[in-house]
């Protein structure tokens, strides 16, 4: 069992790493009530550290072939670690959110450093198998982050969901120097740092739009200029990628019609299988009563529906080609989205469990394949490059995913307050709704008018989250349905690859080259 030791340092990293994009859901409004935040905030507490995990992977996947991915590996264990000090003692929603980006860059740095590291520890069939155990865990780890934030928020404190991140990085951090060989820098040439800045600018700028939109209205000249900005930033990128001689994304992988669908099977499977959980995790929580543990418990069967069937992966799927457990698993992932539009204003949590299930076993089936997969489909030269825009593309996706769905559920149940009460202030009321703070709503009512705005915080949140599933919904039937348009048999699942000639092992493999 020695020869896993590797293999377990790494997962222990993308677990932590993981985990925290959706950690912090089911105590968000501990963290509303605790700070004074607003639903913005909220927003940007869990999106920020998506986003800027997102805009950095590629780039920080660039200089890990300069300084070696092991290097690179310590030094986002140890960012981490820090950056999550600083979350669990933050003062406010600011500070919260700053060392939330921290905990971004440390984060970025360790997930572009795991595909490498896999690939240079294992070989041959240990290494599809090694590649299905990582697969599994990175499904399973932004499900099982409810149900761990949960019983640290409920027995502890919503505080104790970052501190728990030290003694995982320690012991990842010692494992790492023991076990993992060290390998040496090898990129040649300028990074592309003009690249880096239009992407990230890209990116900042269309959350930020997505965001805003919710509180603004798309129709604001705050949010049209951010949009502005977005598209200006991505042409730049374009532009600059096109010119450089060493390029964070070569264009020419755009047209490889495997490696697209890929991609946006990335891009879409976050926003439609978790975004909205965090959603679910406020209704649960604010309007049906749950404590954040029975929340996290509610959501829980998400996760153990993806990890009996990414266990039993290769067996279910050994003869088929990638494009299905991938193109399958996303449909499933919109079927259980779908599912959970049958919440009512009189439903209690057992409304999410049948479309928690189905979209569990899509996860399972779509996640330990769809890296593989990727890196299959192009040139060995281009791996590295490959696994930094896949892994850009599922952050990526979560970060837009939260925008966009938070910014419909805040204006569904907006207009809904305005629409059918006579409160002081539908627009105060909307916003409290929204953030997880209804109980303050039903406080500010006189006694004998409780029961009818009780009424009306269950009907305005079925009707914002109807709306949020339904798109989450159609986004995972749609992504799963291009997936099996476009990915061709080319590209081999873990349990097909095959092992590799000796001097192509020991070779390392690049992010980008020359």
């Amino acid at each position: 069992m020695r020869k896993w030791i590797p293999l377990t340092a790494i997962c222990l990293g993308t677990f932590m790493l993981l985990v925290d994009v959706s950690i912090v859901n089911v105590a968000l409004p501990d963290m509303a009530s605790d700070l004074h935040s607003s639903f913005t905030s909220l927003q940007w507490v869990v999106d920020m550290y998506a986003l800027v995990l997102a805009a950095l992977l590629m780039v920080v996947g660039a200089l890990g072939d300069r300084l070696g991915h092991r290097r690179l590996y310590l030094v986002g264990l140890v960012v981490f670690a820090v950056a999550s000090l600083a979350c669990g003692l933050a003062p406010n929603a600011a500070t919260l959110i700053a060392a939330r980006a921290a905990q971004g860059i440390g984060g970025a740095a360790m997930l572009t450093s795991t595909t490498s590291l896999l690939n240079a520890a294992y070989q041959g069939r240990d290494r599809g198998t090694a590649f299905g155990i990582w697969g599994a865990v990175s499904g399973g780890a932004a499900a099982v982050g409810p149900v761990l934030g949960g019983v640290l928020t409920d027995q502890i404190d919503w505080r104790a969901i970052f501190y728990v991140n030290l003694p995982i990085a320690a012991l990842a951090v010692v494992m790492t120097l023991r076990h993992l060989k060290n390998d040496q820098g090898h990129g040649r040439g300028r990074l592309d740092y003009a690249g880096a800045v239009a992407f990230t600018a890209f990116s900042g700028a269309l959350v930020y739009a997505l965001i805003e939109g919710a509180d603004q209205g798309w129709g604001s000249g705050t949010v049209l200029t951010w949009l502005g900005v977005a598209v200006l930033a991505l042409v730049g990128f374009v532009l600059v990628e096109l010119r450089v001689a060493d390029p964070l994304l070569d264009l020419s992988l755009l047209r490889n019609r495997s490696f697209v669908g890929l991609t946006l099977a990335a891009l879409l499977v976050n926003a439609a299988a978790f975004a909205h959980l965090t959603y679910t995790g406020i209704w649960m929580q604010s309007v049906l009563g749950l404590s954040p543990i029975q929340a996290g418990l509610a959501i829980c069967p998400l996760a153990l529906a993806a990890f009996v069937v990414s266990g039993n992966n290769a067996r279910i799927f050994h003869k088929a080609p990638p494009q299905v457990p991938v193109g399958l698993g996303l449909v499933l992932v919109g079927a259980g989205a779908l599912l959970m539009t049958l919440v009512s204003p009189g439903s209690s949590w057992t409304a999410t469990l049948p479309g928690l299930i189905v979209s569990g076993l899509g996860v399972g089936a779509a996640m330990p394949v769809m890296m593989s997969a990727a890196l299959g489909s192009v040139p060995r030269e281009r791996v590295g490059m490959a696994s930094g825009v896949v892994n850009t593309g599922r952050q990526l996706g979560y970060a837009l995913g939260i925008a966009v769905l938070g910014t419909i559920f805040a204006n569904r149940i907006q207009t809904f307050v305005a629409d059918n009460s006579h409160l002081a202030d539908p627009h105060a009321a909307a916003s409290a709704l929204s953030g997880g703070r209804a109980q303050a709503v039903l406080a500010a009512v006189p006694a004998d008018q409780r029961d009818t705005v009780q009424g009306l915080v269950h009907s305005a949140f079925a009707t914002g989250l109807d709306r949020v599933y339904l798109v989450a919904g159609v986004t995972g039937v749609v992504a799963g349905l291009l997936v099996l348009a476009l990915v061709r048999r080319g590209a081999p699942a873990p349990w097909e690859q095959k092992p590799q000639p000796a001097a192509a092992q020991a070779a390392p493999e690049p992010t980008q080259v020359p």
